[in-house]
């Protein structure tokens, strides 16, 4: 097996798409190719067939892959939980909630598996492409580093150093990252590659002269700034992007996606990006609210459901959904923001604060209860018939939950899907108000907008009741056959910007 890492100058400077897009061309060129990340900090996951929970990001790079996501990828998953505080995840499950001081000190215990996992991954694919985290050059945790210049050492891999140049300071960025490091790791840099450029390459030239012969490393690539190439997010930093892209449409049905302190597991809402006549908008502020004037409001996944709920209390957002729905918004809570929706979430076990209670929105007749251990599973479901008014819709489709608290329904609420393990078990919460033209949902689902033919029934219903015509022709794809033409997408901008005979020599050369 062969190895390659990515490793940036700093976080967000798209290490996530470049590894996505190398595991991509490796795969066109037909290899077998394998993605790994040994330590991710993300509230953005997925749950595997096996109901393990790991990375977004690893999961669209396996993707690229041609892969089935699997939690040895990303076998260190951390969900912070506070800015001082965080869940621990090994191998899909949670270790336990720990203080930055506490897993700094733990975390070289999980070392020796990460080194087993390399090893075991090197009997089953040609090639390994390693995703580092933040900055290798972060000299106060090299000591108990398992992320960056420690795996790459486990893995003897090479590592190309990628710098966001739409940041500014690209070509100090490449030197100080190199010459800050010890001259042990220092040889592990092979390459450099400037990413997300906007204008004239030539501009460059001395520059990139400059740097290639200070650092004597090669530049194997520049990659254009793109917007039109669809791909999962693992951090909320580019839900800004999405939002000054979405607020030029002249759309018929607005989204107002209510943007929480702690929001988690946002990709849910990729697909309502790709409809034309819908306006996505991600709302921080009671001003932003009453602008968009939606039709439908979205409380998301949240890692930190309380702290999030008391934050919309405290600056008035709560009050201004529950005014909203009133005056006939429809209203969609998933996961967290289903809890949120109840009249009361309990915390006896003191999962995330002290133990006690809150009280929701009180939009739905249901209650929560937080519980010591995280429920994660993917489940496939059918639509309650009497729910939407989807009689004779019988298509089963796929989804996925991780939530720490368990939710019963009471008085008159009526389900709307039911989990085809035990077809009798009802969940999740509908509330329709004809005469307003509305309704209020809950979910613990996430995924409920992958399937085209689920998005369609969901939003068509809700435009009719808000009586808007909606055309929803414009995206009739699976969500993977979208995604795959994503990645095909991204592959090909890379190698039309990449030198592609010195990606290969770094590549197999090794160290």
């Amino acid at each position: 097996m062969k190895a390659v890492m990515i490793q940036g100058t700093g976080s967000h400077v798209g290490k996530s798409v470049t590894v996505a897009a190398i595991c991509r061309i490796l795969y066109q060129d037909g290899y077998r190719v394998c993605p790994f990340k040994s330590q991710n900090m993300a509230l953005n996951s997925f749950v595997t067939a096996t109901g393990g929970e790991m990375g977004r990001a690893q999961v669209m790079q396996a993707e690229a892959c041609g892969l089935q996501p699997e939690v040895f990828m990303n076998p260190v998953l951390i969900k912070p939980v506070k800015d001082t505080a965080a869940q621990v995840i090994f191998m899909g499950r949670v270790v336990g909630n720990m203080s930055a001081g506490q897993y700094d000190n733990y975390k070289q215990e999980f070392m020796p598996r990460i080194k087993q996992i390399i090893g075991d991954i090197s009997s089953r694919f040609d090639y390994l492409v390693i995703e580092g985290a933040g900055s290798p050059a972060e000299i106060n945790l090299l000591k108990n580093d398992i992320v960056n210049m420690a795996t790459a050492q486990a893995a003897d891999a090479p590592v190309i150093l990628v710098a966001d140049i739409d940041k500014g300071g690209v070509f100090a960025s490449f030197y100080g990252t190199v010459k800050i490091m010890p001259a042990k790791w220092q040889k592990y840099f092979k390459g450099l590659l400037i990413n997300k450029f906007r204008g004239d390459k030539k501009l460059l030239d001395p520059g990139i002269k400059w740097i290639v012969e200070k650092l004597k490393l090669p530049m194997v690539g520049t990659i254009p700034f793109f917007t039109n190439i669809l791909l999962d997010e693992e951090d909320s930093v580019n839900l800004e992007k999405q939002q000054i892209k979405n607020s030029s449409r002249n759309a018929r049905f607005r989204v107002a996606i209510i943007y929480l302190p702690h929001i988690s597991n946002f990709t849910d809402f990729n697909f309502l990006d790709t409809e034309q006549d819908i306006e996505v908008s991600y709302i921080k502020t009671r001003k932003q609210l009453k602008e968009t004037s939606p039709h439908l409001i979205i409380l998301p996944g949240s890692k930190s459901t309380i702290s999030d709920l008391e934050y919309l209390k405290e600056c008035g957002l709560a009050g201004d959904i529950t005014q909203a729905y009133r005056k006939g918004a429809s209203v969609i809570g998933i996961c967290g923001g289903y809890q949120m929706l109840g009249s009361t979430i309990s915390d006896p076990y003191g999962v995330e604060t002290k133990a006690g209670s809150i009280g929701g929105l009180g939009l739905l007749d249901i209650e929560t209860d937080f519980l010591p251990e995280k429920y994660t599973s993917q489940v496939q479901f059918k639509l309650n018939a009497d729910a939407l008014g989807t009689e004779g819709f019988s298509e089963y489709f796929t989804g996925y939950e991780i939530h720490m608290g368990t939710t019963r329904v009471k008085g008159l609420a009526n389900p709307f899907y039911v989990k085809t393990e035990s077809m009798d078990k009802r969940e999740g919460c509908i509330k329709v108000n004809r005469e307003k033209g509305n309704m209020v949902m809950g979910t613990y689902i996430h995924g409920l907008f992958d399937n085209h033919r689920l998005r369609n029934c969901l939003l068509e219903y809700l435009a009719g009741l808000a009586k808007v015509n909606l055309n929803l022709e414009f995206n009739q794809e699976s969500s993977q056959v979208f995604k795959q033409k994503q990645y095909d997408k991204l592959a090909d901008l890379f190698r039309g910007n990449m030198d592609m005979e010195t990606f290969y020599k770094i590549l197999n050369a090794g160290l």
